[in-house]
């Protein structure tokens, strides 16, 4: 019976949820998979939803997760780790996104600081620029988390002492 209850509420917010999964996506088909995917995570869990708690909000919170999780995966896809023994990925000239020639010199100063630095303090500082967590960063180095810590903060030190004057 319980099972039947379960199915019931289920069936009940699935408008409501395709709706929070349009304003979570801004896409019609990737609102129908988050949805699907919602569902299916919901009836694989049932178990672990407690009679007479928020139904509504369980499965919001779910979709949450499910959206973030998502987001997180397709950006850290979308990360290149330069791992050449030259960095010659890293060191390529890429589009900085300044209109003025001050700027674009800013920058240039910038990578030539961390470019300046040893491999150890480079990599990791990168990364993190890249957009990984100080966790991802430590497990695809194999380092310590204080130690991928430290040597992104040494970076910033180095490149705001060094950039002192252009600001």
């Amino acid at each position: 019976m319980k099972s039947l209850s379960f199915r019931k509420d289920l069936i009940g917010v699935q408008e409501e949820l395709l709706r929070f999964a349009y304003k979570l996506t801004a896409n019609r088909e990737e609102a129908n998979d988050l949805l699907q995917e919602t569902s299916l995570k919901a009836l694989d869990n049932e178990e672990k939803y407690v009679p007479d708690t928020n139904f509504k909000g369980w499965m919001y919170t779910i979709m949450r997760n499910i959206f973030i999780n998502n987001y997180r995966k397709i950006v850290r896809d979308q990360t290149f780790v330069d791992q050449t023994d030259n960095l010659y990925h890293l060191n390529l000239p890429q589009d900085s996104g300044f209109e003025s020639t001050e700027g674009a010199y800013d920058l240039k100063e910038m990578h030539r600081i961390v470019n300046a630095l040893p491999k150890e303090y480079k990599v990791p500082f990168s990364m993190h620029v890249s957009g990984f967590k100080y966790r991802e960063i430590a497990e695809k180095l194999d380092l310590p988390l204080g130690t991928v810590k430290s040597r992104i903060f040494f970076t910033r030190q180095r490149l705001q002492q060094e950039l002192k004057d252009f600001v």
